[in-house]
């Protein structure tokens, strides 16, 4: 009698340990996901694809203002040659429901000069679908400069 309720015990606090694990599995890989997104929306811009680059942010697609100053934006940076980043700093570390921040990502294409620029992400976390959504992409910002959250 004793025997199958320790089963049962045991098997509820292994699937609670394996519950925990998978959902900061996911919450920890957000980051990796996130970067990704942004490495996809900075080659575009670097190959002036203003359409691309709009593609991936749906929200500032929808606005007319944020659409415009973001072709004009790609224009400028265009830039030749295989597109690095350099540094990235996530909008959030680690989430576990729906956050938005703004990361910072340090870029260059071929041999120009670095690009430093702020994303605005929307991050889902395992709790909320584990989505990550692009909003918008700043102008360039100084090298040693800071983004607003």
């Amino acid at each position: 009698m004793r025997r199958p309720r320790n089963l049962i015990v045991a098997g509820f606090f292994v699937f609670v340990f394996l519950g925990i694990s998978f959902l900061l599995a996911r919450g920890l890989t957000g980051a990796g996901n996130e970067r990704s997104k942004v490495l996809d929306v900075l080659e575009a811009q670097a190959r002036g694809d203003a359409d691309a680059v709009l593609a991936d942010l749906p929200a500032c697609r929808a606005e007319p203002a944020c659409a415009q100053v973001t072709r004009e934006r790609v224009a400028k940076l265009r830039r030749p040659g295989d597109l690095e980043i350099l540094n990235y700093q996530p909008s959030v570390q680690v989430a576990l429901t729906r956050q938005t921040g703004t990361g910072r990502v340090a870029w260059r294409a071929g041999r120009s000069l670095p690009v430093v620029q702020c994303v605005r992400v929307r991050r889902d976390g395992p709790l909320t679908g584990g989505g990550v959504e692009l909003l918008a992409l700043s102008d360039p910002i100084g090298l040693e400069a800071g983004c607003r959250p």
